[in-house]
């Protein structure tokens, strides 16, 4: 508590008079894990105003905020015990606060934007996007094994985005795993917690997927499919997107979120046309690299063509489908063509790659 902050504040700070609000915030820090800092008046809440990880503000002392005009600055939340009066959405603009949040109802939003911070050190997972060159290339089953590859050194997580797709959690063996998928999350609206996603969906150790509930598919929606992504990138070190090929508006968007994207091709004359034409509409927001699946043409000569580096080549592995059935993922064996692709494309993202020659 305090009534003075001397040097950088690491904890949330909660600035309130009012002993209800305060004695629920205390109560959901302590379910969150965290320890906030508490001012009773805004004039003391100043020197730890511009450096504490998130403010919550209660609506007693929003006027004073407005009145002292407090510096802006990202995630600071207006929080109330009941509801919100009208007159308290301009204060709100006023300070710059993100959101106005009404307690208890919101006690589990609170939670988890509180949770989230105990991940405030982990760096933004490496994001990874995966689609085909052509249709039948492999994207799904490459993307999951990417995911069952980076689970074997920390938290990753494999996102589905194409409907029309076989479905990531058939390929690992998911489909009877309990969670929660898109049906249910697109119900949602507002902040979606990292720990609540890492928790929420089908998870096998250190491997999580996100993805369709079986029957008809319905469209993703691009405000939940943005939080899901966001508090995926906080929650884990890797993420894996399985795409679409069916370009437009939302996938574009999540290929200029990704850290970089991968094109599953089949070398043959068909194969590569069809990886050229996918490169050539995604260069103004991609610059795609290349994974070959099975034999046929000279990966340099691929490389060549499509005007994108060749950054694995695999041939097919024996024994997929059986390992699929089994319910082990497309993975059984870090030794196998998927496992040693997986890792060469893991490493080569960590560092330079040569371009096409």
């Amino acid at each position: 508590m305090i009534a003075g902050i001397v040097g950088p504040m690491t904890a949330p700070l909660i600035i309130t008079r009012d002993d209800t609000l305060l004695d629920e915030l205390l109560r959901l820090g302590a379910a969150a894990g965290v320890v906030p800092d508490v001012a009773h008046d805004v004039g003391a809440a100043l020197r730890g105003w511009s450096t504490a990880p998130l403010v919550l503000l209660g609506t007693d002392l929003l006027a004073d905020a407005a009145r002292l005009a407090v510096p802006r600055r990202e995630r600071v939340h207006i929080v109330a015990w009941g509801t919100v009066p009208h007159e308290v959405f301009p204060l709100a603009l006023a300070v710059g606060a993100e959101n106005v949040a009404e307690l208890p109802r919101s006690d589990t939003w609170v939670v988890d934007a509180l949770t989230d911070l105990g991940d405030g050190d982990r760096p933004s997972a490496l994001t990874v996007g995966v689609v085909g060159g052509s249709g039948g290339a492999g994207a799904t089953t490459f993307a999951c094994a990417l995911a069952q590859r980076a689970a074997s050194a920390g938290p990753a997580l494999v996102i589905d985005t194409d409907p029309l797709g076989p479905g990531v959690d058939r390929v690992l063996g998911f489909e009877m795993v309990d969670g929660v998928r898109w049906d249910a999350l697109q119900q949602t609206t507002g902040r979606l917690g990292a720990r609540s996603l890492r928790e929420a969906v089908p998870r096998r150790d250190r491997l999580g997927a996100l993805t369709w509930s079986a029957g008809p598919q319905g469209t993703l929606q691009a405000f939940a499919v943005r939080e899901a992504l966001s508090a995926a990138q906080r929650g884990h070190d890797v993420v894996v997107l399985d795409l679409s090929r069916s370009l437009g508006p939302l996938v574009e968007e999540l290929v200029a979120r990704c850290d970089q994207l991968i094109v599953v091709a089949v070398p043959t004359v068909p194969g590569v046309a069809s990886a050229r034409r996918l490169c050539a509409r995604l260069e103004a927001v991609a610059q795609p690299m290349l994974v070959l699946r099975g034999r046929g043409i000279d990966p340099d000569e691929v490389a060549q063509v499509v005007g994108a580096p060749v950054l694995a080549a695999m041939p097919d592995q024996r024994g997929l489908a059986e390992a699929i059935d089994l319910g082990a993922g497309p993975v059984r064996s870090a030794r196998g063509a998927l496992g040693r692709a997986a890792d060469t494309v893991l490493a080569g993202l960590q560092a330079p790659v040569r371009g096409v020659a």
